[in-house]
């Protein structure tokens, strides 16, 4: 599991750079920089370099541009590693939750 990753996600700026990448096969560093109107060009490559740090995106020069591409097994990898073993406690709530919600009703009947 990689901090890298959680630190890469922790910044709602990459978070979508991340959504936006998740819908197209690859994007320029100028295009992914458009999306951003407020944003320097520098600030943008910053939080490219951080995404690529954390292995979520890969940068492959084409002549004059970058292209970014998503890469979401480091994704997999701490949904496998860390979070699965938040499952049990997420079926707990949702039990607890459903016998809270069904006294509710029948005391209300």
């Amino acid at each position: 599991m990689s901090d890298a990753v959680f630190a890469a996600l922790a910044d709602p700026t990459r978070r979508a750079i991340l959504e936006l990448l998740r819908g197209h096969a690859s994007l320029t560093a100028g295009k992914l920089a458009a999306q951003f109107p407020r944003m320097s060009r520098p600030a943008v490559s910053k939080h490219l370099r951080v995404l690529r740090g954390a292995n979520l995106v890969h940068a492959q020069a084409r002549g004059r541009e970058w292209h970014y591409t998503l890469d979401a097994q480091p994704l997999a990898d701490i949904q496998r590693e860390w979070l699965n073993q938040f499952a049990p406690s997420w079926d707990q709530s949702l039990r607890r939750l459903k016998r809270e919600a069904e006294s509710e009703r029948d005391q209300n009947q």
